[in-house]
């Protein structure tokens, strides 16, 4: 949430955010509400002040056997303007609030312009694509000739967009999210926490999901609960409503979770075998950091998310997120995409983003400083890796003519075995 009264002093870079990111608020909307807020608070204070001069004049009179029936009645009086306004000024910052969470992070300033994934900018790569001496499987049929995932099962089971893993394929998802776990927990130094996947609508609020994204996320209806579209949400709420202390940051979790989407979006888009699905699996990193040090945080975030891949042995490009294709709460990201070498395309494993305050104000985390004054910190999250696509880039990579998949190296001990046969 942006601080309202940075939007006051900041109105047109406001409304370039607001384009930018393909948004539509009604800033005049908001400009009139916070005008009304002030007038109101400002009536009411007054009123307070009056009110309370009014009731200690009470006790003074009384003392004195002076009639105090005409003071009485006048601050009977004052007491009924104050709650008419007390209801006033209530609704008002209700209809505030509510409009205020509709307005995105602004996008930092050297994030690219542009209106959609084509404006995205290249960055860099890592690693060599393999070529075949075969021409090489996509992974639905790798899975349906190694039994490795039942498509048709999970969907009598929950619907289409549902997948199963099994036999050796529900291992290989398995040690993957093991590996990622063991890896960032030894190698990179995070506190691995496990949390609810159902949570509540304060919860999806404070990190950016609602009001924004309802239509993809799967609500319960009956308790006003929803299903995690990712770990962030549990674990960046974690310290919703503290205060910090500056010795506690930064703070750095990881956390794997089903992870559960509508995918209300995804008309005309690749939803094939594991590439688009309902519920998977995730290691997600999620860090709390003080706000100047949260840009050089995001380089550590991406390069933790860069080392699973290269662990791995798997080529990979980074890709930085114009404006028009970052997330609602994100002030910057980074996407990592694996290579499938039979899909031919490459594949969104990861998302590193720097929310800066944006989610903190929201969900009101906030710490102590140096000098003992409040701010608020700054959040940030990246996935370490999403299961499914680095599974598929698993099996297209690593492949073999004669159908077997040779293991990666760092998965091998989880297995006890070089190759899936």
């Amino acid at each position: 949430m942006l601080d309202i009264k940075f939007i006051r002093d900041n109105v047109d870079l406001v409304e370039d955010a607001i384009k930018n990111k393909n948004e539509t608020v009604n800033l005049d909307l908001v400009l009139t509400l916070d005008k009304e807020k002030r007038k109101i608070q400002f009536e009411y204070d007054t009123l307070r002040s009056e009110q309370n001069k009014i009731s200690q004049q009470i006790p003074k009179l009384k003392k004195k056997n002076k009639d105090v029936s005409k003071v009485i009645d006048n601050l009977k009086n004052y007491s009924s303007k104050v709650k008419i306004l007390a209801s006033k000024l209530a609704e008002v910052e209700e209809q505030l609030e509510k409009e205020l969470l509709k307005i995105p992070n602004l996008p930092n300033s050297d994030v690219p312009i542009g209106q959609n994934e084509s404006d995205n900018k290249f960055l860099r790569d890592w690693g060599d694509k393999r070529k075949f001496g075969f021409q090489p499987k996509k992974h639905l049929k790798i899975c349906k000739e190694q039994k490795l995932l039942d498509i048709k099962r999970a969907a009598k089971i929950s619907g289409s967009g549902f997948v199963g893993f099994q036999h050796k394929g529900a291992k290989l998802a398995r040690a993957l999210i093991n590996f990622m776990l063991d890896y960032h927990i030894e190698k990179h130094n995070y506190k691995e926490i496990s949390l609810p996947v159902i949570v509540n609508r304060k919860t999806m609020t404070g990190t950016g999901q609602l009001p924004k994204l309802a239509d993809d996320m799967y609500h319960i209806e009956k308790d006003d609960l929803f299903l995690v579209p990712t770990s962030e949400v549990s674990v960046t709420n974690l310290y919703s409503g503290e205060i910090l202390g500056l010795e506690d940051l930064p703070q750095k979790f990881i956390s794997n979770s089903l992870c559960f989407r509508r995918e209300a979006g995804s008309h005309g888009k690749e939803t094939k075998g594991l590439q688009r699905v309902h519920q998977f699996s995730k290691v997600e990193m999620v860090k709390f950091v003080t706000p100047d040090t949260s840009y050089e945080v995001l380089d550590d975030l991406l390069n933790d998310a860069e080392d699973i891949l290269q662990a791995l042995e798997l080529p990979y490009r980074i890709i930085s997120l114009a404006t028009g294709d970052l997330s609602f709460a994100s002030a910057k990201t980074y996407d990592l995409e694996v290579w499938a070498p039979a899909t031919e395309r490459y594949l969104e494993v990861s998302s590193v983003s720097n929310f800066e305050d944006f989610q903190a104000r929201r969900a009101s985390i906030r710490y102590r400083d140096v000098n003992g004054n409040v701010q608020f910190v700054h959040t940030l999250n990246g996935s370490g890796l999403a299961i499914p696509r680095t599974f598929i880039a698993i099996l297209e990579t690593y492949q073999n003519e004669d159908g077997t998949i040779t293991i990666p190296k760092v998965l091998r001990p989880y297995f006890n075995n070089e190759k899936i046969l």
